[in-house]
Protein backbone atom coordinates (compact mmCIF):
# COMPACT_ATOMS: atom_id res chain seq x y z
CA UNK A 1 0.00 0.00 0.00
CA UNK A 2 1.43 3.21 -1.16
CA UNK A 3 1.28 6.31 1.49
CA UNK A 4 2.03 9.42 0.98
CA UNK A 5 2.68 12.10 3.89
CA UNK A 6 2.66 15.76 3.31
CA UNK A 7 4.08 18.15 5.99
CA UNK A 8 5.55 21.68 5.83
CA UNK A 9 2.63 24.09 5.24
CA UNK A 10 1.61 26.83 7.43
CA UNK A 11 0.81 30.53 7.57
CA UNK A 12 3.45 32.58 5.71
CA UNK A 13 3.62 36.59 4.62
CA UNK A 14 3.99 37.28 0.86
CA UNK A 15 7.40 37.00 -0.65
CA UNK A 16 8.58 34.49 2.35
CA UNK A 17 9.01 31.13 1.60
CA UNK A 18 8.09 27.21 2.67
CA UNK A 19 8.69 24.05 1.78
CA UNK A 20 7.29 21.37 1.84
CA UNK A 21 8.08 18.23 2.36
CA UNK A 22 6.19 14.30 1.13
CA UNK A 23 7.49 11.25 3.08
CA UNK A 24 6.53 8.39 0.97
CA UNK A 25 6.62 4.37 1.55
CA UNK A 26 5.15 1.39 0.10
CA UNK A 27 6.66 1.22 -3.37
CA UNK A 28 9.63 1.38 -5.08
CA UNK A 29 10.23 5.31 -4.51
CA UNK A 30 12.87 5.73 -7.13
CA UNK A 31 11.24 4.55 -9.91
CA UNK A 32 7.72 6.51 -9.52
CA UNK A 33 6.87 9.92 -10.63
CA UNK A 34 6.61 11.81 -7.74
CA UNK A 35 4.68 15.54 -7.87
CA UNK A 36 2.59 18.37 -6.29
CA UNK A 37 -0.49 19.42 -7.27
CA UNK A 38 -2.86 22.24 -5.03
CA UNK A 39 -6.21 23.48 -4.77
CA UNK A 40 -7.51 26.77 -3.54
CA UNK A 41 -11.03 27.13 -2.33
CA UNK A 42 -13.54 27.18 -4.97
CA UNK A 43 -11.27 26.00 -7.72
CA UNK A 44 -10.18 23.01 -9.37
CA UNK A 45 -7.44 21.13 -8.31
CA UNK A 46 -4.25 22.23 -10.55
CA UNK A 47 -0.61 20.89 -11.29
CA UNK A 48 2.02 23.04 -9.68
CA UNK A 49 5.07 20.12 -10.43
CA UNK A 50 6.17 16.98 -10.95
CA UNK A 51 9.89 14.84 -10.76
CA UNK A 52 10.51 11.83 -12.59
CA UNK A 53 13.99 11.92 -14.08
CA UNK A 54 13.89 15.33 -15.04
CA UNK A 55 11.25 17.68 -13.32
CA UNK A 56 8.64 20.25 -14.33
CA UNK A 57 6.57 22.79 -13.10
CA UNK A 58 3.28 24.83 -13.59
CA UNK A 59 4.19 28.47 -15.81
CA UNK A 60 2.28 30.19 -12.52
CA UNK A 61 5.15 28.85 -10.15
CA UNK A 62 8.29 28.30 -12.63
CA UNK A 63 11.60 30.62 -11.84
CA UNK A 64 9.91 30.49 -7.92
CA UNK A 65 8.97 26.88 -6.70
CA UNK A 66 11.45 24.10 -7.08
CA UNK A 67 10.52 20.45 -6.93
CA UNK A 68 13.64 17.55 -5.45
CA UNK A 69 13.85 14.37 -4.28
CA UNK A 70 15.86 12.50 -1.86
CA UNK A 71 15.52 8.70 -2.91
CA UNK A 72 17.25 7.77 0.25
CA UNK A 73 14.64 9.23 2.23
CA UNK A 74 11.85 8.37 -0.04
CA UNK A 75 11.11 11.80 0.33
CA UNK A 76 10.11 14.78 -2.48
CA UNK A 77 10.49 18.55 -1.22
CA UNK A 78 8.64 21.29 -2.86
CA UNK A 79 10.85 24.56 -2.14
CA UNK A 80 8.67 27.71 -2.42
CA UNK A 81 9.99 31.26 -2.97
CA UNK A 82 8.58 34.69 -3.11
CA UNK A 83 5.11 33.59 -2.39
CA UNK A 84 1.95 35.23 -3.66
CA UNK A 85 -1.41 35.38 -1.86
CA UNK A 86 -2.78 33.67 -4.98
CA UNK A 87 -0.36 30.48 -3.96
CA UNK A 88 -2.93 30.23 -0.74
CA UNK A 89 -4.11 26.36 -1.67
CA UNK A 90 -3.97 22.72 0.19
CA UNK A 91 -1.18 21.30 -1.83
CA UNK A 92 -0.86 17.56 -2.08
CA UNK A 93 1.29 15.21 -3.07
CA UNK A 94 1.26 12.51 -5.60
CA UNK A 95 3.01 9.54 -7.04
CA UNK A 96 2.29 7.23 -10.03
CA UNK A 97 4.37 4.39 -11.75
CA UNK A 98 4.46 5.83 -15.14
CA UNK A 99 5.10 9.53 -16.46
CA UNK A 100 2.01 9.09 -18.17
CA UNK A 101 0.26 8.02 -15.37
CA UNK A 102 1.18 10.85 -13.63
CA UNK A 103 0.28 13.47 -16.20
CA UNK A 104 -3.61 11.71 -16.85
CA UNK A 105 -4.31 11.17 -13.10
CA UNK A 106 -1.50 9.81 -10.70
CA UNK A 107 -2.95 6.36 -8.63
CA UNK A 108 -1.76 7.67 -5.61
CA UNK A 109 -2.15 10.75 -3.24
CA UNK A 110 -1.67 12.58 0.17
CA UNK A 111 -3.80 13.98 2.58
CA UNK A 112 -2.84 17.12 1.89
CA UNK A 113 -1.05 20.58 3.82
CA UNK A 114 -2.39 24.19 3.57
CA UNK A 115 -0.27 26.89 2.66
CA UNK A 116 -1.93 30.56 3.27
CA UNK A 117 0.10 33.48 2.05
CA UNK A 118 -0.42 36.75 3.27
CA UNK A 119 -0.71 39.61 1.29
Amino acid sequence: QVQLVESGGGLVQAGGSLRLSCAASGHTFRSYTMGWFRQAPGKEREFVARIGFTTYYADSVKGRFTISRDNAKNTVYLQMNNLKPEDTAAYYCAADPSITGFTSSPDYWGQGTQVTVSS
